[in-house]
């Protein structure tokens, strides 16, 4: 049985409490990601979304020098790198979680990503359906909700 510890991404970009949003939204154009784990240490605090800097941070009026704690996510679902890559995409299908931090006994250990499971070819047809749901739900979504 793989682990999510065997498929994850361990070399994660992370922010830290005392950044802000402007340095945020430049870690994800510049590496080309929407999904930024917020640590002090190696201790998970919380996510920031690309959608947090828009509708917490943007919209909200706030401006880039705003630390990345006045918009991050807490309580983020995460998982433990033990778990089984089976279990995880039930995860990922059925609360419609695109990625999940991998969590050990409250530190970061990495990243798992449809995008994970999708490049090394792992999930079989039903778990594919089933995440590919995600993504259609993701990208139908009306702007007004």
């Amino acid at each position: 049985m793989r682990k999510i510890a065997d498929i994850m991404s361990s070399d994660c970009v992370t922010v830290t409490p005392q950044d802000n949003i402007y340095e945020a939204a430049v870690l994800m154009r510049d590496h080309d990601i929407g999904f930024v784990p917020v640590v002090e240490g190696n201790k998970l605090l919380g996510v920031i979304t690309d959608r947090d800097l828009v509708i917490r941070g943007y919209a909200g009026k706030h401006s880039g020098s705003t630390s990345v704690m006045d918009v991050l996510t807490e309580g983020a679902r995460t998982i433990s790198p033990n778990v089984s890559v089976d279990e995880a995409v039930s995860i990922m299908a059925s609360e419609q979680i695109r990625r999940l931090p991998v969590v050990e006994n409250g530190e970061l250990k990495g990243v798992v990503s449809i995008g994970d499971m999708a490049v090394r070819e792992i999930f079989v047809n039903e778990a594919g359906q089933a995440l590919s749901g995600i993504s259609e739900h993701e990208h139908g979504q009306s702007i007004t909700h």
